[in-house]
């Protein structure tokens, strides 16, 4: 099958953007992965980390894999101003977009028919370097996969495939001399260009399963989980709007959700409803935690009741995190 034809049949299911290279092992990458882990940059982070011997080496994940398809799906759009007593999520976690692209790969592999494998969101594959090598992107300063028509605001998902597709060209493109993202991450986390150092990253604070630092918590600002700053910077990312049919948010999508919901809800209610999230062991707590992060940050004194009521919690983490936030409340209203 030719570039041109497997293009033509992403179109059709709804794929952005899609290319295709060698089922070969990803060496330098296992490499990489094997060398920032003995540095500690991943910190407590497993995901595609935790295996390289699997996840950079797509030829071993279908019986007579001959090509890695990968394909981009844009999540853009615009978000809202949040208001009083509300949190921010990154735009990726707005709905599952996984879950859509999953179902477009899905039928992709239908349509090209042969034996095939879909990995979307998974441990056992690479994404970002199967999307460089399949010419769909390149590798970003801020350690993102950046295409050419949709920036970095992209979920990307592999198809394994015994077919023999032709290799898409590579994407001969870079950051060139910018550091906006650089500049703009307010811990440092990428200090050195292209690589990431996880225990700065305020994306992976939000989802570690322990304390967040008291000297990132008001970095957080009102985010409850994840972080967008490198993101909102870049110039790749510039101009979005008018590169998508439809810049409206899904009517799926959650931008913003309610302090108190998060800090008075049931907890396995919480969880169930937030599952596109990944939450450590499902449990709420971390959630309620990143919540009294925000009211401490943004909150307005109508919230001061809901953060109040950890202050005498069993959990010590959750006590600590509360009395952070009053502190913080306080300070703002006085």
């Amino acid at each position: 099958m030719t570039a041109a034809e497997l293009s033509r049949l992403a179109a059709d299911v709804g794929l952005d953007v899609v290319g295709a290279a060698p089922a070969e092992p990803y060496e330098a990458t296992e490499c990489h992965i094997r060398e920032r882990r003995e540095r500690g940059l991943f910190a407590d982070m497993r995901f595609t980390m935790a295996r390289p011997e699997v996840s950079c080496h797509p030829e071993l994940l279908l019986e007579g894999a001959r090509t890695v398809v990968s394909a981009a799906l844009c999540y853009y759009a615009p978000g809202p101003v949040t208001g009083g007593d509300e949190g921010r999520l990154p735009r990726y976690a707005w709905r599952d977009a996984y879950a859509d692209l999953r179902v477009r790969l899905t039928e992709l592999g239908e349509r090209l028919g042969g034996a095939y494998r879909v990995l979307v969101d998974a441990n056992d594959h690479v994404d970002r370097e199967g999307a460089v090598r399949a010419g769909i992107a390149f590798y970003g300063k801020n350690t993102l996969a950046i295409t050419r028509r949709f920036g970095s605001w992209v979920v990307l998902g592999t198809l394994v495939t015994d077919l023999e597709i032709e290799r898409s060209p590579a994407l001969e493109l870079d950051c060139g001399s910018c550091r906006l993202c650089i500049d703009a991450c307010p811990t440092g986390a990428l200090d050195e260009p292209g690589v990431l150092d996880s225990t700065k990253c305020l994306s992976y604070w939000t989802q570690a399963p322990e304390p967040i630092p008291e000297g990132y918590r008001a970095e957080l600002g009102d985010s409850v989980y994840g972080c967008d700053i490198c993101q909102d910077v870049c110039p790749w990312n510039r101009g979005i709007e008018k590169r998508r049919q439809d810049v409206s948010p899904p009517a799926d999508a959650t931008p913003v959700v309610s302090l108190v919901d998060w800090l008075e809800r049931d907890g396995e209610e919480l969880v169930a409803e937030t599952d596109r999230l990944y939450v450590p062991r499902n449990d709420p707590r971390w959630l309620r935690r990143n919540a009294l992060v925000a009211a401490g940050n943004v909150g307005t004194p109508d919230l001061v009741p809901a953060v109040e009521r950890y202050v005498g919690d069993d959990d010590p983490m959750l006590r600590d995190t509360a009395v952070w936030a009053l502190e913080r409340l306080s300070e703002r209203v006085a």
